[in-house]
């Protein structure tokens, strides 16, 4: 079957699908739903990590619930726990015919779970209920242009829009949509109904090009809001005043989103790591660029020449990215903080196998210790999603002057953005099973111990192309429940509690 006739075939079971009852309820399993372990490994005992004490940021919402990547130093851990393998509850939320995905999940002081959810037809702000995953509130955002190609390539790469979003400290959404304006949303109680409500608009056309896309937009210490554009473009937003400024870096394009901190703001281009500030005016300044290898061309895994890592802070004085070098990608580490003199870099490590290195997803930032995931080899949902494997673990002596590598696992992750649960000590990622056929893609959500990388678990999730994550996170509650984009909507796993029946799972669909 070409591509052409197959994608034809999916879309119309989709809409046989999407015309039925349980579509509303469940993502539909494909071939193979019977055939494979549902468990595999053995529940863990939980083993605390010391927790990460951060700064509080006075204009977002807590650490490990306001952003993709955990917190606005993209650390992508959390002071919370996650599942331990205990009875294992799996529910699913379908919400498109065949897209549907979540690319980022957060949760405001209420426990409830806001998604943008990313369609093939468009965008939807959604507040969905924790434990049902019924949608308590949507809001329609601006489409996309790569949507109206039909060109899935374009549009399943496609990081703007709404793909990345933060909450304020008011558990608000700050997106950056496709029409290039940055809208602030609440939600409202209205004659007995949750409905999203517009707070703040703030029109960026007049500073940006008719083709711009804007991939971020994050409130800063100072209460600026900062965003970028894959051209280029940086600038602040004043709330306050809805006064913009921007900055060009000419030739560049940014594809991954920001880190903040008390003492600055981080990007990395394809083709630098940068540092920047707001002067008096509001303008973005750089203080410091490093320029790293960003390789001769875009390897398979990666969505674009360059870095695939939005930058990683380490405690005070840190910084850490991945470069896109075309024999093997390498973990680099700088010195961040303006008033430092010298080189830099301290940390150049080479990692995965020589010709099947690479990542698209920010480095977990823990305690001075960094872990990178291979994604080389994931060409999108609608290829063979199997991937090179490697996860490593790397750590860096206190006094700077030294690291090593603690452990490497060959797990297979293939695109997921993963989460460390310090108040467990697991490593999750989302992995496809090894050993089953081809047309047979079973997805598990996969646990490795912190300290010694070994899996400890697997929990099964779906069979099919539907159930592949396609580069969406992997996003850890205050209560432990580990929720996973997908490319039909989102999933929540949880422990089951004393007493629970063990979950009858059915199989539906027909991918």
């Amino acid at each position: 079957m070409n591509h052409r006739a197959h994608m034809s075939a999916l879309w119309l079971a989709g809409l046989a699908l999407a015309l039925s009852p349980a579509f509303a309820r469940e993502i539909p399993h494909g071939r193979g739903f019977r055939k494979v372990p549902r468990f595999i490994g053995q529940p863990a005992q939980p083993q605390p990590l010391p927790p990460q004490v951060q700064p509080v940021h006075p204009h977002m919402a807590a650490q490990g619930r306001n952003g993709m990547h955990a917190d606005s130093y993209s650390s992508g851990a959390t002071n919370t726990g996650g599942p331990l393998g205990h009875n294992p509850q799996v529910r699913s939320r379908a919400l498109g015919l065949i897209g549907g995905e979540c690319g980022t999940v957060c949760f405001d002081s209420q426990g409830r779970v806001i998604a943008v959810s990313g369609k093939f037809t468009g965008m939807r702000l959604l507040l969905l209920d924790p434990e049902t995953l019924e949608i308590l509130a949507e809001h329609d955002l601006p489409n996309r242009k790569s949507n109206l190609t039909f060109n899935m390539d374009k549009i399943l790469n496609d990081t703007s829009g709404g793909g990345y979003f933060h909450l304020d400290d008011q558990d608000r959404p700050v997106i950056a949509n496709a029409d290039r304006h940055l809208q602030i949303f609440e939600v409202i109680d209205y004659r007995g109904k949750l409905r999203w409500n517009l707070v703040s608009d703030f029109d960026l056309n007049p500073v940006l090009s008719p083709d711009a896309l804007v991939t971020d937009a994050i409130p800063a210490w100072n209460g600026l809001i900062w965003f970028i554009t894959r051209q280029g473009l940086i600038g602040t937003v004043d709330p306050s005043t809805g006064q913009i400024e921007t900055t060009q870096l000419p030739g560049e394009e940014i594809q991954n989103s920001l880190a903040v901190a008390p003492d600055g703001v981080y990007l990395v281009s394809d083709h630098a790591l940068y540092r920047f500030e707001a002067n008096a005016q509001g303008q973005p300044v750089s203080t410091w660029r490093e320029t790293y290898d960003r390789g001769t061309g875009v390897k398979p895994g990666s969505l674009n020449q360059g870095s695939g890592t939005t930058p990683t802070l380490l405690g005070d004085d840190l910084v850490a990215i991945c470069d896109n070098a075309d024999s093997q990608i390498n973990v680099l580490v700088y010195e961040r903080l303006p008033g430092f003199t010298g080189n830099r870099l301290i940390v150049q490590q080479p990692v995965f196998t020589a010709g099947a290195s690479t990542t698209d997803n920010s480095l977990i930032g823990y305690d001075g210790s960094l872990l990178c995931v291979n994604n080389y080899g994931y060409e999108g949902p609608f290829s063979n999603p199997r991937t090179e494997p490697g996860i490593v673990r790397i750590d860096i002596a206190p006094n700077h002057q030294s690291w090593s590598i603690a452990w490497q696992s060959n797990e297979a992750s293939q695109s997921t953005v993963p989460k460390l649960a310090i108040g467990n000590g697991l490593v999750y990622v989302y992995t496809r099973l090894d050993g089953t056929k081809d047309k047979v893609q079973a997805w598990y959500l996969t646990a490795l111990d912190w300290r010694t990388g070994d899996t400890v678990f697997k929990i099964f999730m779906g069979t099919g192309k539907l159930w592949n994550n396609n580069y969406a996170p992997i996003t850890l509650s205050p209560q432990g429940v580990a929720y996973i984009g997908c490319l039909n909507g989102i999933i929540r796993v949880r422990d089951g509690l004393p007493g629970e029946p063990l979950q009858k799972r059915r199989k539906f669909g027909f991918f």
